[in-house]
């Protein structure tokens, strides 16, 4: 059996409203644990600064994701352009090779590049160093 967490009320301080079928709950889980909650009436000033901040904030996303999907693919071939005219052997080659395959990884899905993912493409181009068996320690 788990313990169900420790939620915590805190009053509104526009409305002072109290838990209720009319009224709105937000609720919040704490970084350290435990819940917060408040509960707020319908025409609470507070309750409407929020939603017309996640409005507004929903609103930015969308047109960020819209302008990104339209520069993405251009920007992409420019990079790939740039890391095909880096010459094989220069000290700039192992970052080009993992930042453009990173990007091409970030390309190939629709939400973001997951850590293992990361650590594969980074593990194959900057490997940890080997030790040299030909080397002995006085």
């Amino acid at each position: 059996m788990t313990d169900k967490p420790e939620t915590e009320r805190i009053d509104c301080t526009d409305c002072f409203a109290l838990p209720g079928p009319d009224n709105t709950r937000i609720s919040y889980v704490k970084a350290a644990g435990g819940i917060s909650e408040t509960w707020h009436t319908p025409q609470c000033p507070a309750l409407t600064i929020m939603e017309i901040n996640w409005e507004e904030g929903s609103k930015r996303v969308k047109e960020q994701q819209e302008w990104a999907e339209g520069v993405f693919p251009a920007a992409h071939e420019r990079l790939k352009q740039a890391a095909a005219a880096i010459p094989a052997g220069t000290a700039a080659q192992p970052f080009v090779a993992a930042l453009t395959e990173l990007v091409q990884a970030q390309a190939d899905t629709d939400g973001f590049v997951v850590l293992h993912r990361w650590a594969e493409i980074l593990e194959r181009h900057f490997p940890p160093e080997l030790p040299d068996p030909d080397h002995t320690t006085e």
